[in-house]
């Protein structure tokens, strides 16, 4: 008989697991006519083995808490000498890129049709706490910015439109109306600003294009270039970032593409070199850097949508009514001077776009 140093398992009458050895230990040879293998010490009984399904759902919690983790840090992988703000500008020294051919079009004509309740944010502090999930999760992304190229820069636009047309950034922006205006910025985490966007208006590149009647929706689409943005390593986000906005939204007056902010053109923390600004809705919504847009039949499942589906909608109109699930929305933080601010209805644009949301209990119009 072959023995074992491990005790096997076996059922009781009652049910409950006791060891073998602890129910008969005479059972067990002793003497010449036993052959007893000694295990090594790294040895280990195959009951106290850990079961694949355990070990393949460890792996997930590991690689959901390092995400965690890692989304509080600047975003790896991160070498000061080929990433820090020293190392960059060195390296832009030396490499001629293309330059912007829009720069004399700025400070554009104001409209003062668009005044503020407050004053404007400084320029310094609003260029340099920003959400740009591209290039990590904290607010000071401004410098890792800096790493993306904003010439040349193309943006297609496509789908159910008579002219679709892939478009040099430079010819895009010098065949529209620019304007400056004068706008209120909310985000969805309860701080806020107000800004001098440049741009032009979404209706008149609609215009241009010519959509169908198959168009029901404008899908918004982001860059992808993980060897410039680290932040879209981090693949648990659904990447590229993608917004849209009905065609009725898209064409009110207030939904602009920016172009430029604070009398120039538009720095990369900000979304270079076209982004959407869209006023009445949580900063989320305006896409940054966009390079595809997209007239739909069918509504795009947003960024938000798919990370944080019970926390973020489509829609995402402002209103202090309806908190998010871990803060209040009834009031808002300035930044720069840290006055708390009741938060306004459609961030005060109800008279622009309050007709098009009828249903005022709905809390899907507001998340």
């Amino acid at each position: 008989m072959i023995y074992s140093q491990e005790p096997s398992w076996k059922a009781n009458p009652s049910g409950s697991p006791v060891l073998e050895d602890e129910r008969n230990s005479s059972r067990h040879p002793k003497g010449d006519d036993m052959n007893y293998i000694k295990k090594p010490e790294w040895s280990m009984p195959e009951r106290e083995a850990t079961p694949e399904s355990v070990f393949l759902n460890r792996r997930k919690f590991l690689a959901g808490g390092a995400g965690l983790m890692l989304s509080q840090m600047v975003t790896p992988p991160y070498w000061p000498e080929r990433d820090g703000p020293v190392a960059l500008a060195k390296a832009k020294k030396g490499v001629a890129h293309p330059k912007d051919q829009t720069v004399g079009l700025y400070p554009a004509r104001r409209n003062p049709a668009f005044t503020l309740d407050r004053p404007l944010t400084d320029e310094k502090v609003a260029a340099e706490y920003n959400n740009f999930y591209e290039f990590g999760g904290n607010k000071a992304i401004s410098w890792l910015a800096k790493r993306m190229e904003t010439r040349p820069w193309q943006v297609e636009v496509k789908g159910h439109v008579k002219k679709p047309k892939t478009y040099d950034i430079d010819e895009l922006i010098k065949g529209m109306t620019l304007e400056e205006r004068l706008y209120r910025f909310r985000c969805v985490e309860a701080w806020a600003m107000a800004v001098p966007w440049t741009g032009f208006k979404i209706s008149e590149l609609i215009k241009k294009v010519e959509p169908t009647s198959k168009a029901k929706y404008v899908k918004f689409t982001t860059f992808l270039n993980r060897k410039v943005a680290l932040g879209q390593l981090q693949v648990w986000y659904p990447w590229p970032y993608v917004e849209g906005l009905t065609m009725k939204e898209a064409m009110n007056d207030l939904a602009i593409m920016g172009t430029g902010i604070y009398g120039h053109p538009m720095p990369q923390q900000h979304g270079a070199p076209l982004r959407l600004v869209v006023p009445w809705k949580y900063g989320f919504k305006s896409i940054k850097s966009v390079v595809s847009i997209e007239f739909t039949d069918k509504r795009p499942r947003t960024f938000w949508e798919k990370a944080g589906p019970s926390e973020y909608g489509f829609w995402a109109n402002i209103n202090p009514k309806f908190n998010h699930p871990r803060w209040s929305q009834a009031s808002e933080r300035m930044l720069g001077t840290n006055e708390r601010r009741p938060t306004l209805l459609f961030n005060g644009y109800a008279k622009w776009v309050g007709d098009m949301y009828p249903d005022m209990n709905n809390r899907k119009y507001f998340m």
